[in-house]
């Protein structure tokens, strides 16, 4: 099953998110894509991030016979402020220059000629846009054109900051993605605006920001009805309220249970409720 953004890219409805995997990356993206994934998120950071062994990964997938047209992949641009001293472009350059930089690092590194989406890893000021924001977005906009990526969008945004892109962009974001939080109505005014504006909302820390949320009466209901996991739930309920979840497990059992959740049906009621919870 997919989703697709408004100028028509399929999006695999689940995303397997690869942050914090370390030396790890590589096997870890191949099992991945053996349980079933067939998106990968990742970002030319390497505070957090490891992308080139990302594409270790994916060549070592060819060889099997697993070629590049079978996946959708997400890489990022991350300013300064978030990178460490281990940069993929010269930090004395303009910001435009930056971002042509950092990309062609991360084709370099994941063996492509272009990625399915890229995205900002975050705007550079807490509230509203600065002019960094917009050099660095009009760069994005024309690896765009160029072709170097199928879709774009940005990442850790407020409902303000996102309104200003959409609202001024040359090309507005297809993608958010967001950390999400059922305290903040799962994130109900980003993806508002989302929805108005046809952009598919990505949902980060579904699980590990919402961790009351796995033991209310609700979620463990819905559970012992379907036979399923409360992690699973929560998976299934952020894809009928029209989230695309992304999960990073390093549990290939976790993997493919939460590839399974895609399967499940909620009721509306057990949406709502859970919708409600922290709201």
């Amino acid at each position: 099953m997919t989703l697709t953004a408004y100028n028509n890219v399929a999006i695999p409805q689940i995303m397997y998110g690869t942050a914090w995997k370390k030396e790890a990356t590589t096997d870890l993206v191949q099992k991945a894509v053996e349980c079933g994934f067939t998106a990968i998120d990742t970002a030319n950071q390497l505070k957090h991030y490891d992308e080139a062994r990302v594409g270790e990964a994916l060549q070592l997938l060819a060889k099997k016979g697993v070629t590049r047209d079978a996946f959708f992949l997400q890489t990022k641009f991350t300013s300064l402020d978030g990178q460490d001293h281990r940069l993929p472009y010269d930090p004395s350059a303009n910001l435009t220059t930056q971002v042509r930089q950092s990309v062609d690092s991360s084709l370099q590194h994941l063996h492509t000629d272009h990625v399915d989406s890229y995205v900002l890893h975050g705007p550079y000021v807490r509230t509203g846009l600065s002019e960094q924001d917009w050099e660095v977005w009009a760069a994005i906009e024309e690896i765009y054109a160029r072709g170097k990526a199928r879709i774009i969008g940005v990442s850790n945004v407020s409902a303000g900051q996102l309104f200003l892109l959409c609202s001024r962009a040359k090309v507005k974001p297809m993608v958010v993605q967001n950390r999400c939080y059922a305290s903040m109505g799962w994130d109900r005014e980003v993806r508002e605006i989302c929805r108005t504006n046809n952009i598919v909302y990505q949902g980060f820390s579904l699980l590990t920001a919402n961790p009351r949320v796995l033991g209310t009466d609700v979620v463990r209901t819905a559970a012992k009805r379907l036979g399923a996991e409360a992690t699973q739930v929560i998976f299934r309920f952020a894809v009928q309220l029209g989230l695309l979840p992304l999960t990073g497990t390093t549990s290939t059992a976790h993997m493919r249970a939460d590839l399974e959740a895609l399967e499940l049906a909620l009721s509306e009621a057990e949406v709502a409720e859970i919708e409600s919870i922290a709201g």
